[in-house]
């Protein structure tokens, strides 16, 4: 009778630790565009998507190795992307989620190209300005279809909305782009604006969304910061391939991204 008892403890034991494990499971998923799969650090573990183990999602991923971790995030996505195809990895027991987009939306890689010519060859201007329309008047209904989306999929998630980093520092040191310095300006008050509506509609999402901004710890490791080539440049210039060009390297996700985003998380 007495091992029959201690048996039954034991195995009651054994259910509560089980139970406890899957309660206490944590689950973590990664949306959004290039900037959160890893384009810029040209290592990838899953090409297509450009998925890196050097992005921001991954390096949490490290520092939560008993979490459960999707990396759903894919570059050249838009918010159509997240509504349509990357949503399907949320579910009710997901914890964190963590997201870049709208850059697409807005055509940013399609304007830095046509700003990158000379002068006379490019209307970098016009670009712009179709760009901040863009984001000012059609991005945050977008924004608001991702984010009811993720609360819809996973009501309990916590949710870090990222932004974008400035690119340039006022001056072009890579050979065969143009960029003026006031182009720059532009191109970096563009930024500065998606920054505003991303942190507007996280806000209006509600108190499980935390906006994380990047571009503080940017600054001083732009585009051409140092020389091209620096250690202190954490954004690649004009390169080879050129789809790494202008996105966070290595440096850029280890020292700008992950912490703002592990800030958040713990």
């Amino acid at each position: 009778m007495r091992f029959t008892r201690i048996a039954a403890v034991l195995a009651v034991l054994a259910l509560c630790a089980v139970f406890a494990g899957s309660a206490w499971a944590t689950k973590y998923v990664a949306l959004g565009d290039s900037y959160s799969s890893g384009t810029g650090t040209r290592t990838f573990y899953e090409p297509t998507c450009q998925r890196s183990v050097y992005a921001y999602p991954y390096l949490l991923h490290n520092a939560h190795p008993e979490w459960t971790f999707v990396d759903a995030a894919c570059a050249g996505a838009k918010t159509g992307d997240i509504l349509n195809t990357q949503s399907a990895s949320l579910t009710s027991d997901t914890n964190w989620v963590s997201y870049t987009i709208g850059g697409n939306d807005a055509g940013f890689s399609e304007v830095i190209t046509e700003c990158a010519l000379p002068s006379w060859a490019s209307d970098c201007n016009g670009a712009i300005n179709k760009a901040q329309s863009y984001i000012q008047n059609t991005l945050p209904g977008r924004l608001d279809l991702v984010n009811n989306k993720i609360k819809e999929k996973s009501p309990s998630a916590q949710v870090v909305v990222l932004d974008y980093p400035r690119l340039f520092n006022g001056e072009d040191c890579n050979a065969f782009t143009f960029f003026s310095s006031s182009e720059e300006t532009r191109l970096n008050e563009t930024a500065d604006m998606l920054k505003n509506v991303i942190s507007a509609a996280a806000t209006r999402a509600g108190s499980n969304f935390h906006f994380g901004n990047v571009i503080p710890p940017f600054i001083g490791h732009a585009v051409c910061d140092g020389g091209s080539g620096s250690s202190t440049e954490w954004i690649n210039g004009l390169s080879n391939p050129t789809g790494e060009s202008y996105h966070p390297k290595v440096t850029g996700h280890a020292d700008g991204y992950y912490p703002v985003v592990h800030g958040i998380t713990g």
